[in-house]
């Protein structure tokens, strides 16, 4: 880790280095908090008693130039986990968009999570209440969905044709039967 990172923590300040560039981070709103802690809380269910663990906010140690703070992240390999943050690539990563992040979690960092061999990641959309998945394959990261919620009020009211393209849940591509529903992501959520 570099000079400035040791500092920056010290200073107990947020921030992530994406292509050598320091970023400072703001406190995320309440949305992207229940949103972060729905998708948290699912994957620790699901995981309790399995080798995987799901993290929230943990510094990702890539390389000196790239220390990202993703909002959710499931780790398999035990090895990368560390006192002081994951030093690896993690297996699956959710980036909850805000006004300040939606640009670096749609380029930069998604450009980084494909470099270094991340197998899944979701970038979520409070404020569209959307999810676009995307999977690694052949090392690149490829759209394998896009999921919009609906409350059950605006589903009724879609033509068949809409609720046929309608998914309401993600099948996680890690794991054989862990799907999650649009509904329990964005559940509170106005």
């Amino acid at each position: 880790m570099n000079d400035f990172a040791y500092a920056m923590e010290e200073d107990n300040e947020d921030y992530e280095v994406i292509n050598g560039q320091v970023y400072m981070m703001s406190r995320p709103s309440t949305a992207h908090m229940k949103v972060e802690l729905n998708i948290a809380t699912i994957f620790k269910i699901y995981l309790k008693g399995k080798s995987c663990v799901p993290f929230t906010e943990t510094d990702v140690f890539f390389d000196d130039d790239n220390n990202f703070v993703p909002d959710v992240m499931i780790v398999c390999n035990p090895e990368i986990i560390k006192e002081r943050g994951i030093f690896g690539t993690p297996d699956l990563v959710v980036e909850i968009l805000s006004p300040s992040t939606a640009i670096k979690d749609k380029m930069d960092k998604f450009f980084a999570y494909e470099k270094y061999g991340v197998k899944e990641y979701w970038i979520v959309s409070p404020k569209e209440k959307s999810v676009e998945v995307y999977q690694l394959k052949e090392g690149k990261l490829e759209r394998a969905g896009y999921y919009q919620y609906y409350t059950d009020e605006e589903y009724a009211d879609l033509t068949e044709k809409q609720k046929a393209l309608a998914k309401r849940e993600i099948k996680v591509s890690l794991y054989d039967d862990l799907y999650v529903t649009l509904e329990d992501i964005f559940e509170n959520v106005k």
